[in-house]
């Protein structure tokens, strides 16, 4: 963006703020452009909106108000439409419906959405329920007692297990973890560049940060630890045996000068990706990730990778990196 008042290119920067959203105080990483000469600072609306964005998600984080995907989850586990799931929980007609579409429940309503997650919680509100039809009364209360029973038989899933399955928060992007969208973007950098291990922790890291950096929303939700080889999503190695495994990918073993083994992940032509799952925008970031990395060696992406911000201020104690520090990626 140019400076109204220099005609001049202005970097894009960014400070911590204090924000009062809905009488509650949060603090974001506010973004701006900066005109250098005179010191002001000015926005597009795109840049309003992203910052917006990131005040919702910070509230929504606070307070503990799930995200619109885990609004919609919720539902669907019941088979319910969003009409009837709000007239369940006493929100107005189209409300519920609202939320699933982005507005921002009250924390009153929140507390019955996050009520809703537990089925035998649920059920002593369709137990007030007080329909027109007792059959449609009858038939969700099925539904439940079955949910309920699978709950107190279900072993640890394991998607949950390898990618986690807590509240959406600035380790995951603001993104309730989400296997399937992990695993296809490891199937497309399989096929669109066949890696190493190391390499492809790195395209991974890159393409969730960059789309958060640009949309405000990770990819996958996604944790990334950092380790001495740069960032790496949490549990890769058993994530990326799982895939191979079951033949989502395959896995080729190269011998090096020392005698040691590198690990190749690569695509499978009986298994092509599932671009379906991505948004357009989740593809762009993709895309950009390729063309960027498509030909850089496991040395230089790993040396790349050192010099990120986030890495290098959590590589002492190997903790998980902030979703936060995408504002401060320098590679891309």
């Amino acid at each position: 963006m140019k400076s109204p008042l220099t005609g001049k290119e202005m970097p894009l920067r960014h400070e911590l703020r204090a924000v009062t959203f809905r009488k509650d105080e949060v603090k974001i990483r506010f973004q701006f452009f900066l005109c250098e000469d005179s010191g002001e600072k000015f926005t597009t609306t795109e840049l309003d909106e992203l910052n917006l964005l990131m005040v919702e998600h910070a509230y929504r984080t606070k307070n503990h108000i799930p995200q619109r995907a885990e609004i919609t989850d919720i539902r669907e586990k019941y088979e319910l439409s969003a009409l009837r799931m709000g007239e369940i929980l006493g929100f107005g007609q189209n409300t519920y419906g609202l939320y699933e579409k982005g507005d921002l429940p009250s924390l009153a309503n929140a507390n019955l959405i996050k009520l809703a997650r537990d089925p035998l919680k649920f059920k002593s509100l369709v137990d007030d329920w007080d329909p027109k039809s007792d059959k449609v009364k009858s038939d969700l209360l099925k539904r439940i007692d079955r949910l309920v029973q699978a709950e107190k038989l279900k072993m640890v899933n394991l998607d949950d297990y390898l990618i986690g399955d807590g509240e959406a928060n600035e380790f995951t992007g603001f993104t309730k973890p989400n296997m399937e969208k992990l695993v296809e973007m490891i199937v497309y950098f399989a096929h669109k560049v066949p890696s190493y291990k190391t390499k492809m922790n790195k395209l991974l890291f890159y393409a969730d940060f960059l789309m958060f950096r640009v949309f405000g929303n990770s990819i996958s939700g996604a944790k990334y630890v950092a380790i001495d080889y740069g960032p790496v999503p949490n549990m890769y190695e058993t994530i990326f045996e799982n895939l191979a495994v079951n033949e989502l990918i395959d896995v080729f073993y190269e011998s090096k000068e020392n005698g040691s083994k590198m690990e190749k992940l690569m695509g499978r032509a009986d298994r092509p990706i599932q671009l379906d799952v991505f948004s357009a925008e989740e593809l762009q970031s993709l895309e950009k990730v390729v063309l960027s990395f498509q030909n850089s060696a496991v040395s230089e992406i790993v040396e790349i990778s050192h010099q990120e911000i986030g890495w290098l201020e959590n590589k002492n104690s190997k903790r998980f990196i902030s979703y936060e520090y995408a504002l401060e990626l320098k590679a891309i």
